[in-house]
């Protein structure tokens, strides 16, 4: 079959026509078997072999007309076909050419094997399973998951307050889109667009549980609730998606802003159509602090950093710096002795104005209760006050924050001293 598919692919020629002449001794029949396919002369005694060159040195004459040395040849494939059948392998001129053809394709087929993905993928392999979340719970609560990427985590190889925080305002802002309210601003609804409105935080309250590490994947739940006649409440709920375990709770008070006069507005009926029938009647997942927060300048801060100003990648889409940055400003007057020894527990911010562009903003802390931070080891958690102000005075935030003993391996360390930690 193999013989006859060459046949097919390489039709022989035909031997060309008799003239007639016929050629001495055996060139014009078979080939002996001394003589190879190139008319040379193989293994043969000297006369032989003398007699094939004086036969190719001088050519022979046939009815006296002189023939050269290979008209009275046959040619290589009448010699072969005299001798073996034609098949596929003796066709082929090169059967390396064919070799590096196949193996070409063998490698790549094999490469693009290796690119897929058979493993199965790991829970704590996902990064985000849900994409931009979901609404779950009758349609009152969105649920979204993060990652904790590399660039995400501090010094104590744990996620930042500032991550945190960017989660919770992420979810926010994705459960007002999912509901389909999102028109224009950050947040706004299209009743608020209309009127110039945005929302704008005054309060925020936030318990930390424990941080995440890298590659933990955190699950944020969050909802709304009615406060007041011109109020909203929003609340946070962060688990770890592998365990379930709460890591952390924040609740926050917002309220509608003119976005051209920068002065707070009542909710309009309008607006508050639009977002009343998404409230949950619940109470808040952090009882209010209410305590009073004392009075604080250069006179009575422990530690003042001044000359802080907004970069441009600080500002929101509603040309205000963004709520998150003014934690890592509060914390550039922290001492570091807390900043080092501690980690942040529990936070009460109370936001008075906004920081525009071209602020310049001081922080201010002080100790509570008197401890000192020069013998950490002899107390618990510690307790700071915070002022960010304006260079002209005016208060921009206040806040109160607690810290702890950080965990390591089940125990606490405040400034290298070890600490027990129920």
């Amino acid at each position: 079959m193999a013989a006859a598919a060459t046949g097919a692919l390489f039709p022989a020629s035909n031997p060309p026509p008799d003239s007639g002449a016929k050629t001495p001794g055996n060139l014009a029949g078979s080939l002996p078997g001394s003589i190879d396919a190139r008319g040379l002369n193989v293994k043969k005694p000297a006369f032989g072999s003398l007699q094939a060159k004086a036969n190719a040195q001088a050519p022979p004459k046939v009815n006296g007309t002189k023939v050269g040395v290979m008209d009275g040849f046959k040619t290589d494939d009448e010699v072969i076909s005299s001798h073996h059948p034609r098949t596929f392998i003796n066709q082929l001129p090169d059967w390396s050419m064919l070799l590096a053809a196949i193996t070409t394709i063998f490698l790549a087929a094999e490469k693009q094997w290796m690119m897929l993905d058979w493993k199965p993928k790991r829970p704590d392999m996902l990064a985000d399973p849900f994409g931009l979340g979901k609404i779950v719970q009758d349609g009152f609560v969105f649920r979204q998951n993060f990652s904790i990427r590399s660039y995400e985590i501090g010094a104590d190889r744990t996620a930042s307050i500032e991550t945190m925080m960017n989660h919770l305002q992420e979810t926010a802002l994705n459960h007002v889109k999912s509901a389909g309210l999102m028109h224009g601003g950050f947040g706004s609804t299209p009743e608020m667009s209309k009127r110039n409105l945005i929302w704008v935080v005054t309060k925020m309250q936030v318990v930390v549980d424990r941080y995440p590490t890298w590659g933990d994947v955190v699950q944020v739940d969050t909802w709304v609730a009615a406060s007041g006649k011109n109020g909203m409440r929003r609340d946070w709920l962060v688990r770890d998606s592998t365990t379930g375990d709460v890591l952390m709770r924040a609740s926050s008070l917002w309220v509608m802003m003119n976005k051209e006069t920068r002065r707070l507005s009542k909710i309009p009926e309008e607006a508050r159509a639009e977002i009343e029938g998404y409230f949950v009647d619940s109470p808040p997942v952090i009882d209010d602090d209410s305590r009073k927060l004392p009075k604080l300048d250069e006179t009575t801060a422990d530690y003042v950093r001044t000359g802080l100003t907004p970069r441009w990648s600080d500002l929101d889409v509603n040309l205000h710096v963004n709520n998150v940055k003014y934690i890592g400003w509060i914390l550039e007057s922290a001492p570091m002795q807390i900043l080092e020894g501690c980690e942040l527990a529990a936070m009460t911010l109370e936001y008075r104005r906004e920081c525009r562009r071209d602020s310049v903003l001081q922080s201010l802390t002080s100790v509570l209760e008197d401890k000192g931070v020069d013998d950490l080891s002899l107390f618990g958690n510690v307790g700071c006050q915070h002022v960010l102000r304006l260079e002209n005075g005016g208060e921009v935030v206040k806040g109160r924050t607690e810290w702890r003993p950080k965990r390591v391996n089940g125990i606490g360390s405040l400034g290298g001293f070890p600490t027990d930690i129920a």
